[in-house]
């Protein structure tokens, strides 16, 4: 039972976007590793900026300082 966890940052993807990125997932796994689709699980969490650092600043700043 393959588990895929895609990480975004909060900032408004759609349902649509959300729904391509599982069947996205779910549909690579399939093709490559020759998984089943009705056993793979794909979640999405969705990080506020302020809770995501890169290069040990936020997310937030980094956008604010582009």
């Amino acid at each position: 039972m393959p588990y895929v966890n895609i990480k975004i940052t909060r900032e408004g993807a759609t349902p649509e976007q959300k729904k391509r990125l599982i069947k996205g997932a779910t549909d690579l796994l399939v093709e490559v590793l020759g998984k089943n689709p009705k056993t793979t699980v794909v979640v999405i969490d969705e990080v506020d900026t302020d809770n995501w650092g890169i290069g040990g600043e936020t997310v937030t700043i980094l956008r604010q300082q582009a």
